[in-house]
Protein backbone atom coordinates (compact mmCIF):
# COMPACT_ATOMS: atom_id res chain seq x y z
CA UNK A 1 0.00 0.00 0.00
CA UNK A 2 1.20 3.50 -0.83
CA UNK A 3 2.29 5.94 1.84
CA UNK A 4 -0.86 8.06 2.39
CA UNK A 5 1.36 11.06 3.21
CA UNK A 6 3.26 10.86 -0.09
CA UNK A 7 1.60 12.94 -2.85
CA UNK A 8 0.29 11.35 -6.04
CA UNK A 9 1.71 14.27 -8.03
CA UNK A 10 4.40 16.89 -7.52
CA UNK A 11 5.19 20.02 -9.52
CA UNK A 12 8.43 20.30 -11.46
CA UNK A 13 9.59 22.88 -8.92
CA UNK A 14 8.92 20.45 -6.09
CA UNK A 15 10.71 17.67 -8.00
CA UNK A 16 13.75 19.90 -8.54
CA UNK A 17 13.79 20.92 -4.89
CA UNK A 18 13.45 17.32 -3.65
CA UNK A 19 16.33 16.24 -5.90
CA UNK A 20 18.50 19.10 -4.68
CA UNK A 21 17.71 18.60 -0.99
CA UNK A 22 17.83 14.79 -0.93
CA UNK A 23 19.77 13.45 -3.95
CA UNK A 24 20.69 10.31 -2.00
CA UNK A 25 17.07 9.31 -1.44
CA UNK A 26 15.29 10.65 -4.53
CA UNK A 27 15.17 9.11 -8.02
CA UNK A 28 13.87 11.03 -11.02
CA UNK A 29 12.61 8.31 -13.38
CA UNK A 30 12.15 9.33 -17.02
CA UNK A 31 9.81 6.89 -18.79
CA UNK A 32 9.99 8.48 -22.26
CA UNK A 33 11.34 6.66 -25.30
CA UNK A 34 15.01 6.91 -26.29
CA UNK A 35 14.09 9.05 -29.31
CA UNK A 36 12.54 11.59 -26.93
CA UNK A 37 15.63 11.60 -24.71
CA UNK A 38 17.68 12.48 -27.79
CA UNK A 39 15.72 15.75 -27.99
CA UNK A 40 16.09 16.75 -24.34
CA UNK A 41 16.69 15.22 -20.94
CA UNK A 42 17.29 16.06 -17.31
CA UNK A 43 20.84 14.96 -16.55
CA UNK A 44 19.95 13.61 -13.10
CA UNK A 45 17.16 11.36 -14.42
CA UNK A 46 17.30 7.60 -14.71
CA UNK A 47 15.78 6.34 -17.95
CA UNK A 48 13.55 3.29 -18.29
CA UNK A 49 10.95 3.52 -21.09
CA UNK A 50 7.38 2.99 -19.96
CA UNK A 51 7.03 -0.32 -21.80
CA UNK A 52 10.07 -1.72 -19.99
CA UNK A 53 8.97 -0.82 -16.45
CA UNK A 54 7.29 -4.19 -15.66
CA UNK A 55 10.43 -6.12 -16.64
CA UNK A 56 12.64 -3.77 -14.61
CA UNK A 57 10.77 -3.58 -11.29
CA UNK A 58 13.70 -5.26 -9.58
CA UNK A 59 16.00 -2.47 -10.76
CA UNK A 60 14.00 0.24 -8.99
CA UNK A 61 14.79 1.07 -5.36
CA UNK A 62 12.00 0.54 -2.87
CA UNK A 63 13.77 2.58 -0.19
CA UNK A 64 13.91 5.86 -2.13
CA UNK A 65 11.37 8.41 -3.33
CA UNK A 66 10.65 7.91 -7.05
CA UNK A 67 9.46 10.88 -9.10
CA UNK A 68 8.20 9.74 -12.52
CA UNK A 69 8.45 11.98 -15.57
CA UNK A 70 7.41 11.76 -19.23
CA UNK A 71 6.62 14.40 -21.88
CA UNK A 72 3.49 15.98 -20.38
CA UNK A 73 2.56 13.72 -17.46
CA UNK A 74 0.12 11.16 -18.89
CA UNK A 75 2.42 8.17 -19.28
CA UNK A 76 4.24 8.94 -16.06
CA UNK A 77 0.94 9.06 -14.15
CA UNK A 78 0.10 5.57 -15.45
CA UNK A 79 3.55 4.35 -14.39
CA UNK A 80 3.04 5.98 -10.98
CA UNK A 81 -0.22 4.04 -10.48
CA UNK A 82 1.45 0.83 -11.71
CA UNK A 83 4.38 1.20 -9.30
CA UNK A 84 2.06 1.98 -6.39
CA UNK A 85 0.02 -1.14 -7.21
CA UNK A 86 3.26 -3.13 -7.17
CA UNK A 87 4.37 -2.15 -3.69
CA UNK A 88 6.31 1.07 -4.26
CA UNK A 89 5.14 3.26 -1.39
CA UNK A 90 6.84 6.55 -2.22
CA UNK A 91 6.25 7.28 -5.89
CA UNK A 92 4.76 10.42 -7.46
CA UNK A 93 4.06 11.73 -10.92
CA UNK A 94 5.86 14.89 -12.04
CA UNK A 95 2.93 16.96 -13.32
CA UNK A 96 3.58 18.56 -16.70
CA UNK A 97 6.61 16.36 -17.42
CA UNK A 98 9.72 17.44 -19.27
CA UNK A 99 7.69 20.10 -21.08
CA UNK A 100 6.91 21.88 -17.79
CA UNK A 101 10.52 21.29 -16.66
CA UNK A 102 11.80 23.06 -19.79
CA UNK A 103 9.33 25.89 -19.35
CA UNK A 104 9.78 26.48 -15.61
CA UNK A 105 13.16 25.04 -14.58
CA UNK A 106 15.54 24.87 -17.54
CA UNK A 107 14.55 27.03 -20.54
CA UNK A 108 17.69 25.85 -22.36
CA UNK A 109 16.07 22.43 -22.88
CA UNK A 110 14.55 21.86 -26.29
CA UNK A 111 10.76 21.53 -26.33
CA UNK A 112 8.78 19.30 -28.63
Amino acid sequence: MSDPQFPLEVTVTDARDRLAAHPDRTVLLDVREASELAICRVAAARHIPMGQIPANLGELPRDRDILVMCHHGGRSLRVTFFLRQNGFDRVANVAGGIDAWAEQIDPALARY
